[in-house]
């Protein structure tokens, strides 16, 4: 797979509009823990994600941290900050490590205000993140850790297609809002039940089937708004 069709929001584009972003980014290696940005910061580059899985966090003024959202090879980062003055109050880092290819934001805001079918598949990925946001707020609230770690977990299955996810019991916690030792319990019963193994640092999804059953029905919602992303761009791809 090239790296243009690993990302999905650089196949949606007609070619035309697709070689002006590519003949402005560069490849490269994002490791583990690499900061893509700052919280209260206009980036200086924005990230076509083409492998990996990259992290939005939000730090509490006690700094307690939560994980608000997940981007894969569907999108970008950095395309919040496109939408307007206001400071985006979280960062994002790389929690599976991966590539991407870099592009400087200021010609990605360029591209994002001339052409309105980058404009319209920058937002329609924006609108993807807002709304599986607010499902997983209710999450967060009336579901169970188990249920949740289930759902997270069929998430990033669905955007690095692998069974084997290198996590620490840290950014586990994380994702959960739980302490270490609800980690776990929680994937503990998880592996007793067949459905993964799991070793500290290392998640392995063995029945995919009945770890959706596993989840919550958040899963199906999320799930549902990242199969339909660019959909209407589907039948073009390559054009």
């Amino acid at each position: 797979m090239t790296l243009l069709h690993a990302n999905l929001f650089l196949a949606s584009l007609s070619s035309e509009n697709r070689d002006f972003l590519l003949d402005r980014s560069t490849p490269v290696v994002l490791p583990l823990r690499t900061v893509l940005y700052e919280a209260e910061e206009v980036p200086t580059h924005a990230y076509f994600m083409t492998s990996g899985i990259a992290s939005v966090v939000s730090t509490m003024s006690n700094g307690a941290t939560a994980e608000v959202g997940v981007v894969g090879r569907e999108g970008i980062v950095g395309s919040l900050q496109l939408l307007g003055p206001g400071r985006v109050p979280t960062h994002c880092f790389m929690q599976l490590d991966g590539t991407a290819l870099k592009i400087p934001f200021s010609e990605l805001k360029k591209a994002f205000r001339s052409s309105e079918e980058i404009r319209d598949r920058i937002q329609e990925f924006v609108q993807e993140q807002a709304l599986s946001l607010s499902q997983l707020a209710g999450c967060n609230r009336f579901h169970e850790a188990e249920e949740r770690l289930a759902r997270w977990l069929l998430m990033v299955q669905d955007r690095t297609q692998s069974d084997v996810l290198n996590l620490t019991q840290e950014f586990l916690a994380m994702m959960l809002g739980s302490q270490r030792s609800t980690v776990t319990l929680v994937a503990g019963s998880l592996q007793r039940s067949g459905l993964i193994e799991y070793q500290r640092g290392r998640v392995k999804i063995v029945n995919r089937e009945n770890l959706e059953a596993a989840a919550c029905d958040c899963y199906q919602v999320t799930k549902h708004l990242y199969a339909n992303l660019y959909k209407q761009r589907a039948s073009g791809v390559g054009n």
